[in-house]
């Protein structure tokens, strides 16, 4: 066996070498898990502090209800959202306005061309015209964005500004 050895030293050498960097290696990895292990045990002391299992099931199941109140009142939200955003679809959200001098003769731009529409361009152009006698208001209808009367200058101005005016997608 000793010639064996003595023939062999170099090799032995070797493996003692590598044995010896395994042991040190395994050493290191005990290690390295004996410190993860007391960070958990550290951790569940904390979270078990103070509480049994039953109080801690309690407080468990009190989150759960929480969590079941939220989620009904959250579905009520989209509900409440979701009727709201339906709403705005039929409610004037473009406007166009227009002050003018109608005779001339008055001065302070008293008269005006009003347009309201909605998102699908419909609504109407509310036109008040001031004068010495009075005050004459003319409303005509606007659907798609076009009018089945003829228009007159500053309502075609304040129906183009409307039109124009940028909203929202849904």
């Amino acid at each position: 066996m000793k010639e064996f050895l003595l023939q062999n030293i170099e090799y032995v050498c070797y493996v003692g070498i590598g044995a010896g960097i395994f042991i040190i290696a395994l050493f290191i990895l005990v290690i390295i898990t004996l410190v993860k292990i007391k960070k958990v045990n550290q951790r569940f002391k904390n979270f078990m502090r103070g509480k049994d299992a039953e109080s801690l099931e309690e407080v468990i199941v009190k989150y759960l209800d929480k969590i079941d109140k939220l989620e009904e009142e959250n579905n009520e939200r989209k509900k409440q959202i979701n009727n709201i955003t339906e709403n705005l679809l039929i409610t004037y959200q473009k406007i166009g306005i227009v002050k003018y001098d109608a005779f001339n003769e008055m001065g302070g731009k008293l008269s005006f061309s009003l347009a309201l529409l909605d998102k699908q361009n419909n609504g109407f152009i509310l036109n008040a015209m001031h004068s010495r006698e009075g005050c004459y208001t003319y409303v005509k209808e606007i659907i798609d964005g076009n009018s089945y009367i003829a228009l007159g200058e500053e309502e075609k101005k304040a129906l183009d500004m409307a039109l124009n005016c940028k909203t929202e997608k849904y």
